[in-house]
């Protein structure tokens, strides 16, 4: 018994016309709010009705990264929204002698274990013979 997959779960049905359901509430929502505006007050439909119909158009048919609107205005909303708690603990760059005397270590066990550790230096040549070592492994492996 053969069992028929669906392919593309990621679009969605267009319902009324060439709009999906999702595009036609808001297309239906924002034109409404602003047309019931421009009736009322023609002062209240430009500073308000003209941002809402704008929004409206943009939550309907403008993807960000691939992406519903409606999604980066939730993630941006939330971020704005939400508190924020950035920590950050400065840190040695390295225990390398070069890194070493650009910054001050103050870390004792950083310290500690910068001075014990033997770091060999790498000369231009060293590096060359290194990599040429490396790629005629790589080569008599294959």
């Amino acid at each position: 018994m053969r069992f028929e997959v669906p392919q593309f779960i990621e679009v969605e049905d267009k319902i009324f016309g060439p709009f999906t359901w999702r595009q036609f509430i808001y297309l239906i929502g924002g034109g409404g709010i602003a047309a019931v505006l421009f009736i009322t007050n023609g002062f209240l439909f430009l500073f308000i009705g003209l941002p809402i119909g704008a929004l409206a158009i943009l939550l309907a048919f403008y993807p960000v990264n691939n992406r519903p609107f409606s999604v980066y205005l939730e993630s941006m909303l939330r971020y704005l929204g939400g508190t924020k708690l950035y920590l950050w603990r400065k840190q040695s760059t390295g225990i390398y002698s070069g890194a070493r005397a650009k910054t001050e270590v103050t870390d004792d066990v950083s310290a500690t274990v910068a001075h014990n550790m033997h770091v060999p230096t790498v000369t231009k040549n060293r590096l060359h013979d290194l990599s040429r070592n490396l790629e005629l492994t790589a080569i008599e492996q294959k």
